[in-house]
């Protein structure tokens, strides 16, 4: 014995992923806001704030080189490419574990070539809480070490400067640094027992700045292989550290999804046990599939909300960034799964024309409800996820009441009873012209959209495989196939040109 119609069963997987939705929204905030960082890095503009880095990623790697200098010209833009990867790394952190602090580059804050100092780490109030040096110098530990200890490097010494080295050349740094310093101790004592106590002094000096250095090193966010990587392809390097953005995003969220749907899950299949329409076997199966597709569900939502609000929070076009702050970037994927679900199913027979433009209209309207409601619950119930879970929940139930009740006005309205006699004629020939446009327009959706059946039908496997892998690319690929069989010419062809039209001056897309 079946639980719940097919209808019902649908409505209640829609709703299920609008709520997956909309919980993923705090976690594609606050990663999408981290991935803005990146985005900031590469193009050198942060145009949410108005402000212009004195070098981005892309600048830095179109710099010119010296064929005779090469190797040195390279080491030092990387050198440029890691003090704005660090940054962008660091930033992003901070954003995701909801910390205030901030790290700028001192050429951003007017303080060109500072003699002391790269970064500045401000705190939430703008607070200088600390300055800092970086240096990727030497081929390795060693060569770095010695270049740390030289004249040259002195000044950072003198002022406790602390100093941000390649992370795969830390430890080798310290570990060396303190054995260079016990050294220098126990030449020290062999020279003053020799009597030699200037030359001793000196040693103590020697070994008291190989302590400091091994006290001032520090690890930076990147190592030696990815700020050359930065410097000779940042497109490459950035979409590696958006793409673990997304990832991390995804899993975070992933957690979270498969914990609502398992609990959903729990509620409506102890249900059906109860009321005998479920066998425990098949509700703990159900249990287990529910779960692991909420949890893939809001894997993808998470990870390509946070993409795209990146995108959206950097872009040039101030609606873009405004829409970047709702629950659009969360809802997007949803959105797409629920569009491809209600074509499935036309396209499968379960439902005719008429219904097919019914459940997407009803869905769009719940849809746009559920994030509004989440929102507003989300302020009332300061509570991470529980407000926009509540609110989504509410918002989709009431938005999906509300509209049926609309056509319901259509289709069922009674006529008073005084007024029925007198229109009763012209009601019968209303309802015969109704039927005669149902049959036409049924006709001419049916026409119309299984032409399309196999374009549309290939297309959408393809975006939802593509989401699966996060290939953005694909994505955009399938959806062009279904604007192309429409008559229209789709704007984009890659994420690369997405960026572009972002990082322009247009203000409209071309609709």
């Amino acid at each position: 014995m079946s639980y719940y119609s097919k209808d019902e069963e649908n409505k209640e997987k829609s709703i299920d992923n609008i709520v997956l939705a909309n919980s993923a929204s705090e976690v594609v905030d606050r990663y999408g806001s981290a991935v803005k960082e990146h985005f900031v890095a590469y193009s050198g503009a942060d145009n949410e704030a108005g402000k212009q880095l004195t070098k981005g990623l892309k600048s830095i790697s179109e710099s010119k080189v010296d064929p005779i200098n090469e190797y040195a010209n390279k080491k030092q833009q990387a050198g440029f490419s890691a003090e704005v990867k660090h940054a962008a790394r660091k930033n992003a952190e901070n954003i995701i574990n909801k910390n205030g602090e901030r790290v700028v580059r001192t050429d951003d804050v007017g303080r060109v070539n500072d003699q002391l100092y790269d970064h500045i780490t401000y705190d939430e109030h703008g607070n200088i809480i600390e300055q800092s040096q970086m240096k990727f110098v030497g081929k390795n530990s060693s060569e770095a070490l010695q270049k740390l200890a030289s004249k040259d490097y002195q000044k950072y010494l003198d002022n406790d400067v602390p100093i941000d080295v390649p992370s795969e050349q830390y430890e080798g740094i310290k570990i060396e640094a303190e054995a260079k310093a016990r050294s220098c101790y126990e030449q020290a004592e062999r020279l003053k027992q020799d009597g030699k106590l200037d030359i001793a002094e000196k040693k103590i000096e020697e070994a008291k700045k190989y302590e400091k250095i091994s006290k001032n090193v520090r690890k930076s966010e990147l190592s030696s292989d990815e700020a050359m990587e930065a410097r000779l392809n940042p497109e490459l390097s950035t979409a590696k550290d958006i793409v673990k953005l997304g990832h991390r995003a995804g899993l975070e969220q992933a957690k979270m999804g498969a914990a609502i749907g398992c609990g959903i899950s729990i509620i409506r299949n102890c249900v059906a046990c109860f009321n005998g329409d479920k066998d425990p076997e098949d509700a703990i199966k159900d249990v287990a599939l529910d779960t692991g597709k909420a949890a893939v569900v809001s894997y993808g939502t998470a990870f390509t909300g946070a993409v795209i609000k990146g995108a959206m929070q950097n872009s040039k076009n101030a609606m873009l960034q405004n829409v970047s702050k709702t629950a659009v970037p969360a809802m997007l994927v949803t959105t797409t799964l629920e569009v491809g679900k209600t074509f499935k199913r036309y396209f499968s027979g379960e439902i005719d024309g008429v219904q097919c433009f019914e459940e997407l209209g009803e869905k769009g309207v719940g849809m746009i409800s559920s994030s509004i409601f989440a929102g507003v619950f989300q302020v009332a119930i300061p509570i991470p996820v529980v407000g926009a879970l509540i609110g989504s929940m509410v918002g989709y139930a009431f938005s999906s009441a509300y509209y049926k009740e609309v056509l319901n006005v259509f289709k069922e309205a009674k006529l008073a009873k005084e007024r029925r006699l007198r229109i009763e004629a012209e009601c019968a020939e209303a309802i015969k012209m109704i039927r005669e446009y149902r049959e036409r327009l049924e006709e001419l959706i049916s026409e119309y959209l299984i032409e399309h059946i196999s374009v549309f039908n290939d297309a959408l496997n393809q975006m939802h495989t593509a989401m699966e892998l996060g290939d953005i690319d694909s994505f955009i690929e399938s959806n062009n196939k279904i604007i192309n069989k429409l008559g229209k010419e789709s704007q984009f062809n890659s994420f690369r040109e997405i960026d572009d039209f972002m990082n322009s001056d247009i203000d409209t897309l071309t609709i």
